[in-house]
């Protein structure tokens, strides 16, 4: 089975974060941030979307940054993936 986004979604899978410090301090899960940083995975047509021309912008295989609290987390075959629209993407990182 596969995952195919609709509209102005984008499918993204989050880069793991940093367990340790520069200095070598090992964080616990809790005191961790939310990565912001994310691999596309799929992306939706675009198209007409809330009355608006929307052209997509992102392919899969791109990295990049979205909002913090953006979009919704997704399990799927065990992996957690997070789909957002694609104004919450702010940057492609290359």
């Amino acid at each position: 089975m596969n995952i195919k986004p609709l509209g102005d979604r984008v499918l993204i899978k989050s880069c793991e974060s940093e367990e340790t410090t520069k200095s070598g301090i090992v964080l616990p899960g809790s005191a961790q941030e939310k990565p912001q940083m994310a691999e596309v995975l799929a992306v939706g047509p675009g198209g007409v979307v809330d009355g608006k021309d929307v052209t997509m912008h992102v392919k899969a295989g791109d990295k990049v940054i979205y909002s913090k609290y953006a979009g919704t987390e997704v399990k799927f075959d065990g992996e957690e993936m997070i789909l957002v629209r694609q104004n919450d993407i702010l940057a492609i990182v290359e």
